[in-house]
């Protein structure tokens, strides 16, 4: 059963009276199909009225929402043929980030995402998203890879940001985003990168300086958590809703700004709600993207990529 968020109360009562009028529904003796029927419209219509207007805090509930798809569901449903590659050459594998090749759609692909996990003992094994330096050297050695073999490269970034523990800082945290950032610039390759849930500070950016960045309708995309900013700004994580405003951190802002190139509609009531569809969707936006890239010179791809984030800074 799916989580209810706290502004979808609502939604969350009229189901649990569909759900008991529907154990109701064995005796033969009552006829309730049309009062279930009736309900379901009202909880339709009304989720759709919610999302139709939420806030950047209620949208960075939902991009942290635990059912959304993660990276697994993404290569299970849009790659054939998916092939693992683990390891940074130097000190280990980091599970928050995985990558490896792949075909998409009859096309061979590098694909590298974040992975959070969908339970405790998965999320461990993932920490959460939150990548260290040997999951960006290891997202740089794949990079590497793709390019040496013209390899377009997707990235599917979902990460509250790099961990952020001494032991990362010891091991180079701050250098070896950087250098994903930098090859990530560097690729003679397409790249599309999508944000599809969290884009989290630079442990996001080290996956999404691409060619093309994609991001879904409920996804967010900052330098900083609103947590974050908001105890900065006013010593208390309460004004968290008032930083994600502030902040400009959704997919429709963004856009707006230029940062992001392309908006992927969801399922109304979010990815999590139906997965399948989300992922599709997903799938079809990438694949315009890597066509329209598709047989572009190595000069012009670097070029392109080159003056999208230097227009930025002149925006």
């Amino acid at each position: 059963m799916t989580a209810f968020l706290d502004f979808e109360k609502q939604v969350a009562a009229l189901d649990r009276q569909i759900a008991e009028l529907r154990e109701m529904g064995d005796d033969p003796s009552l006829n309730i199909d049309n009062d279930i029927a009736r309900l379901e419209d009202k909880s339709s219509k009304l989720l759709r009225e919610i999302y139709a207007k939420l806030t950047p805090w209620q949208k960075t509930q939902v991009a942290r929402h635990p059912d959304r798809p993660h990276f697994k569901h993404y290569v299970a449903g849009l790659f054939d043929d998916w092939m693992p590659l683990a390891g940074d050459r130097n000190f280990a594998d980091d599970q928050a980030i995985l990558g490896g090749l792949a075909r998409f759609r009859g096309r061979r692909v590098m694909v590298i995402g974040h992975e959070k996990g969908d339970d405790i003992p998965s999320r461990m094994k993932h920490n959460f998203g939150m990548a260290k330096p040997e999951g960006y050297r290891k997202a740089i050695r794949l990079m590497q890879l793709a390019d040496r073999f013209g390899l377009p490269v997707v990235t599917l970034v979902d990460t509250s940001g790099a961990f952020p523990g001494i032991q990362a800082e010891e091991r180079g945290q701050a250098e070896a985003i950087a250098r994903s950032t930098e090859q990530c610039l560097a690729l003679g390759v397409p790249m599309v990168a999508a944000v599809v849930g969290e884009g989290g500070s630079g442990g996001a950016i080290a996956l999404a300086a691409a060619n093309r960045v994609l991001m879904f309708e409920h996804a967010v995309y900052s330098v900083i958590s609103p947590e974050g900013c908001a105890s900065i700004l006013w010593r208390t994580s309460d004004k968290a809703a008032d930083a994600a405003a502030a902040m400009k951190m959704s997919a429709q802002d963004l856009l707006g700004l230029k940062i992001i190139d392309r908006n992927v509609p969801e399922p109304v009531g979010g990815a999590h709600r139906a997965p399948d569809d989300a992922i599709a969707s997903l799938g079809d936006a990438i694949a315009q993207e890597l066509d329209a890239l598709s047989g572009l010179p190595r000069d012009a791809i670097l070029a392109a990529r080159e003056e999208k984030f230097l227009a930025m800074g002149r925006a």
